[in-house]
């Protein structure tokens, strides 16, 4: 290779690492801006913010400084609060930021978003203090949660426009009581839940005994009235037959004795073994003697 062409590739290659320590490029998620031996370059009163895209910067000179713009979800460790009625309460809760001022928030926090989450959690569980010490253990599982909530954002975000930072929600996840008083109040719950349970088996019992009794009567009231018929029914029945008896009697008593002592042998000499003792003369043995039934 000949000592001109080693040349040129060489400020070739001086000129494309120039030229990459000139451009800088900025994604879509980020902004930057330029710090010119330390200090943030403007445009007039407002620093410059630069978009996703290609940009041009000096070398040696200038230094780029990228931010996230996301939005940036802080979730740390539960906090122990203290409630209006003087009781401890573990609340886990979460905040959604994100960085409004980039110029400011680089003046707070030097561009560090660890630093400027431990800032914003400083404020925000003040606020949680604030906003708990003011409400009873039943408001904070009531509707009012939703008001606190909204009153601890509006809060946080006053006190974050210091830092540069925007604060988009604020969420309460979880409120409990500490392990060491967490086993009493469950017991105290489980013995107010089987008080009630056996409220209600104590009243379940009531109602079916009641029930019971009423059913019974009801049998009772039933069978009686259907014995009442039946009595009846036989009562007519019996009466029917007696008039019916007494009718034929009427029409031909000789026949009546005749067909009822027929009834009576029948009864009397159903089995071989039946013995009966009477005197021949005796007048059950009227129609066996005469053998013309008289």
């Amino acid at each position: 290779m000949s000592p001109r062409l080693t040349g040129f590739l060489l400020v070739l290659a001086l000129a494309a690492l120039g030229l990459a320590n000139c451009l800088f490029t900025v994604a879509q998620y980020e902004r930057a801006m330029v710090l010119r031996f330390g200090k943030v370059q403007r445009d007039g009163e407002l620093a410059r913010i630069y978009e996703p895209g290609i940009h041009f910067k000096w070398p040696m000179a200038e230094k780029v400084m990228t931010l996230d713009a996301r939005i940036q979800t802080m979730d740390r460790d539960q906090e122990r609060v203290l409630t209006a009625e003087k009781k401890f309460m573990m609340v886990d809760a979460y905040v959604k930021w994100r960085i409004k001022d980039f110029e400011q928030f680089y003046k707070s926090t030097q561009g560090d978003h660890r630093r400027g989450e431990d800032l914003l959690e400083r404020m925000v569980n003040t606020g949680l203090r604030s906003e708990f010490g003011k409400r009873t253990n039943k408001q904070l599982i009531s509707d009012a949660r939703s008001t606190m909530m909204d009153t601890l954002k509006a809060y946080a975000n006053k006190s974050a426009a210091n830092l540069g930072m925007e604060v988009v929600d604020v969420r309460v996840k979880t409120i409990n009581y500490p392990e060491e008083v967490s086993g009493n109040v469950y017991d105290r719950m489980r013995a107010e839940r089987q008080r009630v349970a056996t409220e209600h088996r104590s009243k379940g019992e009531k109602e079916a005994n009641i029930i019971k009794a009423k059913t019974d009567a009801t049998v009772r009231v039933l069978i009686a009235d259907a014995e009442r018929q039946a009595a009846t029914l036989r009562g007519t029945g019996d009466a029917e037959a007696t008039a019916l008896y007494a009718q034929a009697f009427q029409k031909n008593p000789e026949f009546y004795a005749f067909v009822k002592s027929l009834d009576a042998y029948k009864v009397s000499f159903k089995d071989k073994t039946d013995v009966l003792v009477l005197k021949p003369d005796s007048e059950f043995f009227r129609y066996m003697k005469s053998s013309g039934g008289k």
